[in-house]
């Protein structure tokens, strides 16, 4: 890969996963020998990117649950762009009405979340919806489950926050991401590049849609960001 390959900000689920949501390991050697910065962006809950980062070798710089948890490096205390409160009020009142988050009792997902809630897909949307609104919240369907979280933090917002961190510049960064969560960071990033499996509405905001689907296209984007950045 060329040295001149730009900061790259990358997303986990559908984008360097396979369709089981497995990380492909064909994608451990790139991220590794990565010329510039990586920051790895997801809405998973910060534990799972930062073992990701650990378990790789690489400077622990993530964005975790949308843009709610920003951790610009190991040696770095974790920003928390939102608080809970809303959050845990709009969770008991969803399991009031009779419904659950969707993930058994040891609930894995949200154990660890901190700003954020996530309700399987499986779980009755349109109750979740109301509560939103309710509780001055927003939902995004990321395709793998829904996430609630403040309307004022998104992906953008932590990338921007990062890059803040970092004494870089949002436009510095190239995005490659797969669900509607993404978009708010292509629109920030220098350069948005999406995967096969991403829905139409993404793709149309990306620069470039690579050919392959999940790891696959991310390996694509690569090659396509290589030649861009020769």
């Amino acid at each position: 890969m060329p040295e001149s390959l730009p900061p790259l900000t990358v997303d986990i689920d559908g984008t360097l996963t396979d369709d089981t949501r497995a990380v492909d390991p064909r994608v451990f050697p790139v991220l590794q020998s990565w010329p510039s910065t990586i920051v790895i962006a997801t809405g998973k809950a910060m534990p799972y990117p930062v073992a990701l980062c650990e378990f790789l070798g690489l400077e622990t710089r993530v964005i975790a649950e949308n843009g709610g948890v920003v951790v610009p490096g190991r040696e770095r205390d974790a920003i928390f762009l939102a608080d809970t409160e809303a959050i845990e009020s709009l969770a008991a009142a969803y399991r009031e009405r009779g419904h659950s988050l969707g993930w058994g009792s040891a609930d894995l997902v949200n154990r660890w979340r901190a700003t954020e809630l996530a309700v399987s897909r499986e779980s009755p949307l349109d109750p979740l919806a109301d509560l939103a609104d309710e509780y001055g919240l927003t939902v995004v369907d990321t395709g793998y489950a829904y996430h609630v979280h403040s309307a004022s933090v998104d992906k953008g917002v932590g990338l921007s926050r990062m890059a803040a961190e970092l004494g870089r510049e949002t436009r510095d960064f190239a995005f490659v991401g797969d669900s509607p969560n993404d978009v708010p960071g292509f629109e920030v990033a220098g350069i948005a590049v999406t995967v096969d499996n991403a829905p139409d509405a993404v793709k149309s905001q990306a620069d470039y849609s690579a050919p392959g689907a999940y790891g696959d296209g991310f390996l694509d984007a690569v090659e396509w960001l290589s030649e861009r950045y020769r």
